[in-house]
């Protein structure tokens, strides 16, 4: 483990050093995945990382481990309350599509979600352009695989160091790393809204994700779910799909 954590830290380097930028900057949000991450940008760059918090209907507990994570890889933070600003934006959204009549409550909770992340994505990259930093995402192989994460959100980022390993891997990685219990050992979620948990909302769980990933066999249905997540996202994992003029 030692070996391989030492080969994302030296990519990390090599990739700030082609970008001709300083460093990296991540968003933690208190889980898993963002807080190993936070552990590798800090040994890539300990004088040129930073830790950026950005509560937004954000849970007291993920706040707490967010704090923590920082406190226990030494990186640099900052925090940036987000709720003023969503409030307002979202707020006016809803107002105009009212007036329109052409509001769908029922898609309500997910656009939220959803411009959540983005309004994050958009802060950690101010930040990096104050900087001169890359933004580092967090996404595992699992999530990617299942485009579990929001486009130009949490999917919108410059590197992502720990996309080939599965959630079990990520763990392992963070066990290493001293990644604080309370935080290895708390169930995924993408804080979404309250009570929210990434297996629930998936219908499957990151052990069947990661034994499908390794060419295991799993239970028909947990298959079936997996394999209609990965079809249904290939958009996010892909560059805006572009019009080809046909030439005869």
């Amino acid at each position: 483990m030692e070996s391989t954590i030492h080969k994302i830290v030296v990519w990390l380097q090599e990739q700030v050093k082609g970008a001709g930028v300083k460093g990296l900057v991540v968003g933690v949000s208190g889980g898993l995945d963002s807080a190993v991450v936070a552990y590798l940008i800090k040994r890539a760059f300990p004088n040129e990382s930073l830790g950026v918090i950005m509560p937004l209907q954000s849970s007291p507990e993920d706040m707490k481990d967010a704090y923590d994570v920082m406190k226990g890889c030494n990186l640099s933070q900052l925090t940036i309350d987000l709720t003023e600003a969503h409030d307002v934006l979202y707020t006016n959204i809803q107002t105009q599509l009212n007036k329109k009549g052409e509001r769908v409550e029922s898609t309500d909770q997910l656009a939220n979600a959803n411009l959540r992340a983005r309004l994050r994505m958009s802060s950690l990259y101010t930040v990096a352009t104050n900087y001169n930093y890359l933004v580092v995402g967090t996404d595992n192989a699992s999530e990617w695989f299942t485009g579990y994460f929001t486009k130009y959100g949490d999917g919108g980022v410059d590197l992502l160091p720990i996309v080939e390993f599965t959630k079990a891997e990520v763990k392992e990685m963070a066990i290493h790393l001293g990644v604080p219990q309370a935080v290895i050992d708390k169930k995924p979620s993408a804080d979404l809204w309250e009570g929210q948990t990434d297996e629930e909302e998936m219908g499957t769980t990151y052990d069947q994700i990661d034994a499908y990933l390794k060419g295991e066999s799993i239970p028909e249905a947990d298959r079936l779910i997996i394999e209609k997540m990965h079809q249904q996202t290939e958009h996010k994992r892909k560059i805006a799909t572009s019009y080809q003029i046909k030439k005869d």
